[in-house]
């Protein structure tokens, strides 16, 4: 594989320590041979680190660095990393209407690059930023409009993520049970992948697994989490037309 999968597959199955290290090399090896692709990925990973370490700041200032590049470069299909990491920061640091706009902005360059997958991925953590702002209608819809995306196109890699995004709603909506059990569904959706959650979705199933377990109590929640864990994706949205 190229650095760009090993890196990512690296990131994803969360040995940072190995991702640094590639990528710190990687950055030598591209400004020497003059290839801005091989850098951006780099400190878009190195960014991706930091957020995933807490260090919001340093998340930024990386994807700025790996972004400046990529203008220099003059080759749009680079911007669209850093970009997305920009956005994930305001995400998480709780400037959801800036985070809004900049996923606007990422979904309209992606549709310019052809890249659906990666606008559908843009879309789910649009309506993240739709439920934070308290936009309960519009979230469910594009949670859905995702669902069925990744379902009828296969998109094995991000079923995890539409569990975190079940998940979610469920929690907004108050129903304590069936968001612990979505939890055991995205928990054993990452692990049959042998990937953990990006560091937005991370934050995000910590926050819910907490509110859950403060409403239903240790032992309620690991017993509907059980439950979630010896489910199929599709059949834990298959009663769930919302």
């Amino acid at each position: 594989m190229n650095f760009s999968a090993n890196v990512r597959a690296a990131f994803r199955r969360g040995e940072s320590d190995a991702v640094v290290r590639m990528s710190e090399a990687e950055i030598e090896r591209a400004q020497a041979a003059g290839d801005p692709a091989g850098e951006v990925e780099a400190r878009y990973s190195l960014a991706r680190v930091a957020i995933r370490d807490g260090d919001l700041p340093g998340g930024e200032a990386r994807a700025r660095e790996a972004l400046e590049v990529a203008l220099r470069s003059g080759d749009r299909s680079l911007e669209e990393r850093p970009r997305h990491v920009l956005a994930g920061v305001a995400r998480m640091s709780g400037d959801l209407l800036r985070a809004r706009g900049l996923y606007r902005e990422s979904i309209a360059l992606n549709e310019e690059l052809g890249r659906p997958e990666t606008v559908n991925s843009e879309y789910h953590n649009l309506a993240f930023c739709e439920l934070g702002l308290g936009n309960l209608d519009v979230a469910r819809s594009l949670f859905a409009e995702n669902r069925e995306r990744v379902f009828g196109n296969g998109w094995a890699d991000f079923v995890p993520y539409v569990c975190v995004a079940g998940a979610a709603l469920a929690s907004a909506e108050g129903d304590s049970t069936r968001a612990a059990r979505m939890i055991g569904v995205t928990d054993a959706a990452f692990a049959a992948l042998g990937q953990i959650p990006d560091p937005d979705d991370a934050a995000d199933l910590a926050k819910m697994r907490a509110a859950a377990i403060e409403a239903l109590g240790q032992a309620g929640f690991d017993e509907e989490y059980a439950k979630g864990q010896l489910l199929d994706p599709r059949a834990a949205f298959a009663d769930d037309q919302r």
